[in-house]
């Protein structure tokens, strides 16, 4: 025989809901009493304040062993990478020479990438230094803060200059001019105390090559380096970070490249060549060289 429960009105429910909120007669408030509450949140209470008072003084402990101005671990750059200006999508530097618009983007970017690199800017913030050794600045046990930086001045970079350049980096007469940087690490000695450069050559992946042919370095054309020779000097390391070294602007290269071959896509690799850094880790292609897209179109 089966027992059918008696079914509850509405206002039954309704009732039996305000009951469980808060029973007059026993004077509990959603199934316990004031003190029964009490110890509950006195717990939680303990119990919070104790994992927080936890987790302060673990991160007060490991905040000690952090310096604000250098990282502790920086093994993931172990070799700096070199980077383009202007910067582009996919490292491709498309300029079509009669398109204004095509390279005007270019020049805007640059322009205000070499800004921090006008000559005024550099004497106000920057010290002349002696070339061809580093700019060492030791703490010798007293913070010596902030750091100083030496001069490298805009008109290092010759016709790239974009000084009262009417062809605007080249670009608008198909002579573009980019800039190749060196990516920073902190207390890295670049060059291992001898002499470095960057050189840039036309280099086609060996499996796009026709019967073993280059023919990016024949489409290359000519091409010229400022500083001169791609020199990069020791004077420009070590660098101490971004909070030490406040008016740090790192050493560039310029690269002019004359005669491309136009409407062609040629692919360049530029990289530097210093003593302790390696370019030949197939893994890392952005080891201490940098690879893009140069075509110049003209009609």
């Amino acid at each position: 025989m089966v027992i059918q429960k008696e079914k509850k009105s509405c206002g039954q429910v309704v009732e039996e809901w305000k009951e469980f909120v808060w029973n007059p007669r026993t004077h509990q408030f959603m199934g316990r009493t004031g003190t029964s509450w009490a110890f509950i949140l006195l717990f939680y209470l303990v119990f919070y304040g104790f994992l927080t008072a936890m987790f302060t003084l673990t991160m007060w402990v490991m905040l000690q062993t952090v310096s604000d101005h250098t990282p502790k671990y920086q093994d993931r750059l172990a070799t700096p990478g070199l980077m383009i200006r202007p910067k582009t999508e996919n490292l491709d530097v498309i300029v079509n020479v009669s398109d204004t618009e095509s390279w005007d983007q270019h020049v805007q970017k640059l322009n205000k990438f070499l800004e921090p690199y006008n000559d005024s800017i550099q004497a106000q913030k920057n010290d002349v230094c002696r070339p061809g050794r580093y700019y060492e600045q030791p703490d010798n046990g007293v913070l010596n803060y902030p750091k100083r930086a030496c001069q490298f001045n805009r008109t290092q970079l010759g016709d790239c200059s974009g000084i009262g350049d009417p062809t605007h980096y080249g670009y608008s007469t198909g002579q573009p001019c980019v800039f190749i940087k060196m990516n920073r690490v902190i207390n890295f000695y670049a060059g291992a105390n001898q002499s470095m450069n960057v050189t840039c050559v036309g280099k086609r992946p060996h499996h796009y090559r026709d019967n073993g042919r280059d023919e990016d370095a024949e489409n290359l054309g000519s091409f010229v380096m400022f500083p001169a020779n791609g020199n990069i000097d020791l004077m420009y390391f070590p660098y101490y970070g971004k909070k030490f070294h406040v008016n740090y602007t790192q050493p560039l290269v310029a690269v002019k490249f004359l005669n491309v071959t136009p409407n062609v896509e040629v692919n360049v690799e530029c990289r530097i060549n210093a003593a302790n850094i390696a370019i030949d880790d197939e893994r890392d292609k952005f080891a201490g060289r940098v690879a893009f897209k140069l075509r110049i179109n003209k009609t």
